[in-house]
């Protein structure tokens, strides 16, 4: 069970959101906290601090006319810490090569990977082809439909069919490194966590997978913990003080160390 930071990048700038809020139109999101601070600042901390496996998370369209802000800013993380942090955001077969040889470790993909909601394992293959199953982190952020828990696309804004299930889980591992999941519903929100899904994941537990939305204290943590029997790696977003919340960096990383 590992902290895994992140770097979510809006409109040219380091960002933390309200998930559900985002919007394609006019570049649209709830914002929790903009920072004064550039992507390579974040990079650098994460890297002077021996953490691994942290995402930079591009939030624009590629047809944004913030888009290539937004990743020059990715791509300039990606230069101070190489090998460190995984990048998604509009990642494809044709684009993924890009951004592993500007320093990714692992590139994260979801929309490239459905159409007309569902998986598309010729892409998939495409993919796994292009980068190798070593370097792919499928990212199956999810929200709540009917009392289950359906994969989102497209910035989280479009529904697919896919329902996250242990088969799902088994099938696409075959496929990828990793998993990074968040649960969209209570991103940005430090509300508390998603516990049923974080029991499906925590049970499941055959490669590793990165839970994302609703930390909010360390009580949140020490729930995670319970429920996802300590399989599962965590992002903190806007209740960090690196975002302007109450959760002190340091203190996250100690309750990291003591897990270990």
């Amino acid at each position: 069970m590992e902290f895994r930071p992140c770097i979510d990048i809006h409109n040219g700038k380091v960002k933390q959101i309200v998930g559900g809020t985002l919007k394609d139109q006019g570049d649209q999101a709830a914002e929790n906290f903009v920072s004064e601070q550039n992507a390579p600042f974040y990079a650098k901390l994460y890297q002077s601090c021996g953490i691994r496996g942290g995402h930079i998370i591009l939030l624009n369209a590629k047809d944004s006319p913030y888009y290539e802000a937004t990743k020059s800013q990715a791509l300039a993380a990606l230069e101070v810490y190489p090998g460190g942090l995984q990048v998604g955001g509009g990642i494809t077969a044709e684009n993924a090569h890009e951004f592993l040889r500007a320093g990714a470790s692992h590139v994260i993909v979801t929309s490239y990977v459905f159409r007309d909601g569902k998986v598309d394992y010729d892409r998939l293959e495409k993919l796994v082809q292009t980068v190798g199953k070593e370097h792919l982190v499928l990212d199956l952020s999810c929200r709540k439909k009917a009392g289950s828990y359906y994969i989102v696309t497209d910035r989280w804004q479009k529904f697919t069919d896919e329902c996250v299930t242990e088969e799902l889980l088994d099938r696409l591992a075959g496929y990828a490194d990793e998993f990074l999941i968040h649960a969209v519903d209570v991103e940005g929100k430090a509300s508390g966590i998603e516990g049923e899904l974080t029991e499906l994941l925590g049970k499941w537990n055959k490669i590793p997978v990165t839970y994302a939305g609703g930390i909010g204290s360390f009580v949140d943590l020490e729930e995670l913990a319970e429920k996802g029997q300590c399989h599962l790696n965590y992002t903190i977003g806007s209740a960090l003080d690196l975002f302007g919340g109450n959760m002190k960096f340091e203190e996250v990383l100690k309750f990291s160390e003591k897990l270990l």
